[in-house]
């Protein structure tokens, strides 16, 4: 690099100038995360280009897949993504068993409370209470409530089939719950398909393998694997917002990649690339599986979800 070369390499790299945030009475979410961009350090710009990213999705023909782990689904983030549904922000969802249990335990009546992390554990255990992190579920508010639903449930959803597929269970039950917050009642609502490759591993698919044994049918999940594909095939483009890892990060990269991969891909994580893990895998590494596109937009946002999903959500929802 020759002297005039490495002039025009330096003053581009300083042409972005840190600006000072400025916080007021009134500001909206999106005004903040707007000024995240040009705050620098160290996750607030990825974040203001992760709404970027996702407002362009929202333009064109672009299929947009959200994925998210069960876990978010225990706290009031639930709301958040019922709201990403209802506002017409996703297209299909891929998730755990984990979020289909909280979303029909929460859905009937189930207390979950918030608790510490610090709770002794054995003490939990004594008094019949779960800890999920540092929310609290009953031991009657979830694997048996949520069977008593299932097995009151099951006869009506099963009559006169021989075989059904995660993602149409999903919208049953999505059309016996009642309770608005629910993720599983709006995608019901906006004929959103919910997608659970996991389907059995949870007290929901434990349910399903013990209500076979006596009830004998068949649970189809290749018919679920033709629909995304199908879903990919047609699209123009697709775009991901894809949440924590596991299963459904993986599913939704995974049958993107027999269309060249994403056009858009936002992961906000907590999960880092040191163990080779793919929970941790970064967009970037997606790129050399042809899961994401080598030109398409793309970003990892590392912060707690409950922090910046809301942020995220805020900054782009009208009214």
């Amino acid at each position: 690099m020759d002297k005039e070369e490495k002039m025009r390499a330096r003053e581009g790299l300083l042409s972005r100038k840190v600006e000072d945030l400025s916080v007021r009475e009134g500001m909206t979410v999106r005004a903040l995360v707007d000024g995240f961009d040009r705050m620098g350090g160290f996750m607030a710009p990825k974040l203001s280009e992760a709404a970027k990213i996702m407002e362009e999705m929202m333009g064109g023909e672009c299929v947009k897949f959200l994925s998210f782990t069960g876990n978010i689904i225990s706290t009031g983030l639930r709301g958040v993504i019922t709201e990403l549904v209802r506002g017409g922000w996703v297209d299909a969802i891929v998730t755990t068993c984990g979020a289909l249990d909280h979303d029909l335990a929460r859905g009937f009546g189930a207390r979950y409370a918030s608790g510490e992390f610090e709770l002794d554990d054995v003490m939990l255990n004594e008094l019949e209470i779960h800890r999920l992190g540092n929310v609290l579920i009953p031991l009657e508010d979830y694997g048996p409530l949520i069977e008593k639903v299932m097995r009151k449930e099951l006869p009506g959803i099963l009559e006169g089939r021989s075989s059904i597929s995660p993602s149409e269970l999903a919208m049953e039950f999505g059309k016996r719950i009642e309770d608005r917050n629910s993720f599983l009642r709006a995608a019901y609502e906006k004929g959103v398909p919910v997608y659970v490759p996991g389907v059995i591993d949870g007290s929901f698919g434990t349910t399903l393998f013990f209500y076979a044994q006596t009830n004998k049918f068949n649970l189809d999940l290749f018919s679920d694997m033709s629909k995304i594909l199908n879903t990919v095939f047609d699209s123009e483009k697709t775009g991901a917002l894809i949440i924590g890892g596991g299963i459904s990060k993986h599913h939704v990269i995974w049958w993107n990649q027999f269309k060249e991969g994403l056009d858009y891909c936002i992961y906000l994580t907590t999960a880092q690339e040191y163990d080779g893990s793919l929970s941790g895998a970064l967009p970037k590494e997606a790129i050399s599986w042809g899961k994401v596109k080598p030109r398409a937009r793309h970003i990892a946002v590392f912060g707690d979800v409950t922090i910046t999903l809301p942020l995220l959500a805020g900054s782009i929802m009208k009214g």
